[in-house]
């Protein structure tokens, strides 16, 4: 158990760990983009947050990617946590939406509320407006739709971050 322990927090300190959830993290930008613009369906407020998350993996880990140190490990340790953990959280948000007893009183922003610093939906519309709306759930994977299945995404980058940490931690290497 030790040496698995071990290993898991060496290959933490590699760039290619840091590839890796890069390259997971990316390919599920580029899906989405796909599912927008290939399929047709549009992404509502809740869809962009969650997008919006999922580029803080895309970045946390590109950081770690271009530069590898201590440093860049910390920065990309706290991103990886803070967005799986948000977007597990609107992931969530956006289901009890869609399973809402009232779906009148169920409503989501038109408009994203990003920090007048980031407009992003301004700044790069192809990929951060929202034009859909929250109530549409019809692309369905296994009997469970698109806000569901980034619930387990995003609930998985979180436990997989928790996993990596503590096995740093146990290995008296944080950073």
């Amino acid at each position: 158990m030790r040496s698995l322990i071990h290993g898991i927090s060496q290959w933490a300190e590699h760039k290619s760990s840091w590839l890796v959830l890069f390259a997971t993290s990316l390919a599920l930008e580029i899906a989405a983009l796909y599912f927008q613009y290939g399929m047709g369906l549009k992404p509502c407020i809740m869809c962009i947050y969650q997008r919006t998350a999922m580029y803080g993996i895309v970045l946390s880990a590109l950081i770690v990617v271009i530069k590898n140190n201590g440093l860049t490990r910390m920065i990309g340790f706290a991103g990886w946590a803070v967005a799986s953990v948000w977007g597990f959280l609107i992931a969530q948000e956006h289901v009890g939406i869609l399973n809402a007893a009232n779906p009148f009183f169920a409503t989501c922003e038109i408009v994203p509320n990003f920090p007048s610093w980031l407009q992003l939906h301004e700044w790069i519309p192809a990929v951060f407006a929202a034009h859909g709306d929250c109530l549409e759930d019809s692309w369905q994977f296994m009997s469970m739709g698109m806000a569901e299945w980034m619930q387990i995404i995003f609930a998985l980058y979180a436990a997989v971050f928790a996993f990596v940490f503590a096995c740093r931690l146990l290995d008296k290497k944080p950073f």
